[in-house]
């Protein structure tokens, strides 16, 4: 979401981790990521729209969404709702805190080469 301390802490911790990935924050109107799943502007529409407009999927190969860990507690109400929202994605929860999202990124490219390989 378009939080800015969220915005500054993710985006240090995605370049440290040195994982390629690409960063796509929808409007939320500067709310955190549980205050605007609660005023309806993070949900499964409004990211699946969000990735569509923004023309992602135009600019990689991978079909990977991890979205923030802080919804892991309302996972079952924005997880599948992304999903029905974004056929052929896989859409998973990322880490509750920022700095676990270097160690996150490395194992989550490791399983996705090996699920490759097999």
């Amino acid at each position: 979401v378009d939080f800015a301390l969220t915005y500054f802490v993710v985006t240090g911790e995605l370049e440290r981790s040195k994982v390629p990935c690409w960063l796509v924050i929808p409007d939320a109107g500067g709310y955190s990521v549980l205050t605007s799943w609660a005023a309806g502007k993070f949900g499964g529409s409004v990211i699946g729209n969000f990735v569509k407009e923004c023309g992602i999927a135009e600019k990689t190969k991978n079909r990977g969404l991890i979205i923030p860990g802080k919804v892991a507690v309302i996972q079952s109400d924005v997880k599948p709702d992304v999903a029905d929202n974004m056929p052929g994605w896989n859409v998973v929860v990322g880490p509750l805190e920022s700095m676990e999202l270097p160690k996150f990124l490395k194992e989550y490219m490791e399983s996705k080469s090996v699920s490759a390989t097999v």
